[in-house]
Order: C-alpha cells, then structure tokens, then sequence
C-alpha cells in the first residue's frame, strides 16, 4: 500500500496534489510520503513483537538523511555500508548502538571512524578483513561486537546482479567453514562474536529461499554454542519484494515473514535484526518528470521525457519495470497507444519502457513513474552534467525539498584547473 491515489481526477501524495509539487519544485524530481515509509517500517516491527529484535532500515535504499531521521525517531536501527552511509545516520541522529555496519570491502579508516563514533556491530565479511578489524580495534584500545556474514549457498531467485547467497557470489564466508572463523575470532584481541548474518539477496518474492537459508543459520547456531561461543543475535538481512511488474506475483507480506522467522529460528531466544530497505522505501516514492516532446519514428511512438537513466537508472540495469501514470487521471473509456518511453540521454540504453500502453499525452504534461523510492536517487548520477534531481518529503498536507536541484555553477565548481593549465 502507499500514498499516492488518484482524488477528483488528479494524483496526490497523501494530501499534497502533485501538480503543485511539480510546478514548486520542477520536474525531474522525486517524492516521498511519510506516511509510507512509517507505515512500512511499522509493518516490520510488529511482526517480530513477539521476539526481541531491531528492525534496522538499509540505508542504502534510500539514504536522504531526512528519511533516516523520520525512520530513526520512530525507532528503526540502521544498516550501513559505507563510511558515507555511517555518516548520513549519525547526521540524523541515529546512535552508534543502533547502527550495524555491513558491507564487503570495508576499509580501515571506516573501520576507525565507527569504532570512534560507536557501533552496534560489525559484519564481518571476509578473514582478511576480520584480521583488519581486530588491529584497528587493538590500536584503539576497544573490543568491537562482530558477527560473521555466512554465505548458504541457497538461491534466492532474483535478478542475477541482486543475488548474494550463491556460493559464486562476493558475499560472506562458506557455512561450511564458520565454525573455523569463529574458532580464529575467539583468539583475536578486539573482537567479541555475538552472533550470527546472513543476508541472500534483495527483491525475492517468495519465502522459500529465507526458510532454506535460516534452518541453515539454526543448525549453525546449535553448533557455535556446542562450541563455547556466545551466539545472542542473529542478524537475518533484508530482501523482501514488492510488487513491481504487471504480474499477479504477489511477494509474502511482512507478517508472513516474522511467522517463518519465528518458526525457524525463534526457538534459539536470539535477539533479531533485519535489514529491509526496498520494502520501506520503494512504493514510498514516486518520480516526477514531464513531456519534453512526443515523437513519432518508423514503426512507433515515443515519449520523450525530462528524467533520464542517470535519474532512475533501474530500467537500464536491471531491465526493470515502473508502472508509469499520468498525474491527471485518464477519463473513462480513454484508447491507450504504445509508446517507447525515453529519456534524453545520448545513449540507446537510455530506455524507461517499450512499446508501453500509454493514454495520449502532449508536450508538458507531467507522469509519475511509481514505486522509485528505493534504488532510485541513490544510484542517480550526474552523467551528461545533468544536475541530481530535487528531492521532496510530503507529510500531510506540507512538503519540503530535502535535496536541491544543484546550479550548472555549483556543479562545475566542484571542479578545478590546475595552475599548469
């Protein structure tokens, strides 16, 4: 469910037409709705009530520090991939003891930096970096709570380039040799194994894949503590769906998932985290964007748009769909025609939708392209010098821009000419 519905003919966010954010704000640009986003992140919390546990959102979704700070004062932990994305939730003031850091090439100096700002835990990717992080924790002079990340080599069945717990994927360390990893953690100064991560991939739409992965984890667990090691968390990741396509695939819902959670492994008495990102931000955002020209080629139609794949790139990468709709609702019995719809950009890949039944649309009228709020302007660029896209946050009947459309000056003076030149 989300927040953006068709009233009297015009499409609103909550109770803010969205003709009045565009002719504000400008087009390209992307909108969120609060209500969405808490609504979502509650969604979560609940399902797990009958468990400890820390619902911490992935801030890699959607990391506009204004969303982190709605999230976070209503209670949300963060999981962070970077020393950047560390930053951003410290900046909306998040505590280091709802942070976890993940992320598979963690640096030393990131290792530094949340060790000095606080942390709930580690996420230990790899030996060599578990290595790294008990000489930075040595040097400081802190004893850090890590978990490892363990790879179950379950497929997830999703899109190959969202994929992480296949035994060829980057992530994690081999189950198999877990109990050797923890056995190598216990000898290390600075480092305290709390528990347990897994994370399988994003986008899933069927709960199989977790059950797979989380016996795994229980059967695990049961085997660590044989060990002598203290397992009291398990950090079980993100990865549930949302309805995308034009498909009658509809992925579980957040309740069906703290069932199996519990079922699985909520026999051990560990304190839960997961990690949702898409499933709190993507249907809490849509993108904007206008009509620059309406153009008919050999054989189709296009459309023309002001966005491009430097905006919303998910199409181009991961051939993704977005329902696309008019902010004026069509009338009823209106003819749809195919349109290509595309952006400005110099490339072919430049492409939102093929041959997409579209009503007519002219020269200026503005469409909404839905579900954009996860993966959308995180992964936006400045390619072709297009300036990043505005950001707005719409609560009620009140907006804001929480990121301003930089100035063609703004941009080229990051940049700077040598005295040689």
């Amino acid at each position: 469910m989300d927040h953006f519905l068709y009233r009297d003919g015009e499409l609103f966010a909550e109770d803010v037409p969205l003709r009045e954010i565009a002719a504000q704000v400008g087009t390209p640009a992307y909108v969120y709705s609060s209500a969405t986003l808490l609504r979502h992140y509650r969604l979560f919390d609940e399902a797990l009530s009958s468990m400890p546990h820390l619902v911490c959102y992935a801030v890699k979704a959607l990391s506009n520090v204004a969303i982190l700070k709605l999230l976070g004062d209503a209670g949300a932990g963060m999981d962070v991939v970077s020393g950047g994305e560390y930053a951003r939730a410290k900046a909306a003031g998040v505590p280091g003891e709802r942070i976890v850091f993940s992320g598979v090439g963690k640096t030393r100096e990131e290792m530094r930096m949340v060790l000095e700002g606080g942390i709930r835990q580690v996420n230990l990717e790899s030996e060599p970096e578990m290595l790294a992080l008990s000489e930075v924790a040595a040097e400081l002079g802190v004893e850090v709570p890590v978990t490892v990340r363990v790879n179950p080599d379950v497929d997830a069945r999703t899109h190959a380039k969202i994929a992480t717990g296949k035994s060829e994927n980057k992530f994690g360390i081999p189950i198999a040799r877990a109990r050797e990893v923890y056995a190598e953690i216990a000898q290390l100064p600075g480092l305290k194994a709390v528990g347990i991560d897994v994370h399988i991939g994003s986008q899933l739409v069927e709960l199989a894949p977790f059950e797979q992965a989380y016996r795994k984890v229980a059967e695990l667990t049961e085997a660590l503590r044989a060990d002598g090691h203290t397992i009291e968390r398990l950090d079980l990741g993100g990865g549930l769906g949302i309805p995308y396509t034009r498909s009658n695939e509809v992925p579980p819902l957040p309740t069906d998932y703290g069932a199996l959670i519990e079922r699985t492994v909520g026999h051990l008495g560990c304190e839960i985290e997961i990690e949702p990102g898409r499933l709190v931000a993507g249907n809490a955002g849509i993108l904007l964007s206008s009509v620059i020209y309406v153009k008919s080629g050999e054989g189709r139609d296009f459309l023309i748009l002001d966005s491009a794949m430097n905006d919303l790139i998910r199409p181009a990468m991961y051939d993704a769909w977005h329902d696309i709709v008019p902010l004026i609702e069509p009338a009823a019995g209106t003819q749809s025609q195919p349109y290509d719809i595309v952006g400005p950009i110099c490339e072919s890949g430049d492409t939102f939708a093929r041959a997409r039944p579209m009503p007519p649309l002219s020269a200026g009228d503005i469409v909404a392209f839905r579900s954009a709020g996860a993966y959308g302007a995180v992964m936006s660029s400045e390619y072709n010098s297009r300036p990043l896209i505005p950001e707005v946050l719409v609560n009620g009947d009140q907006f804001a821009v929480i990121r301003q459309r930089p100035t063609y000056e703004e941009m080229i003076a990051r940049d700077s000419i040598p005295e040689w030149l």
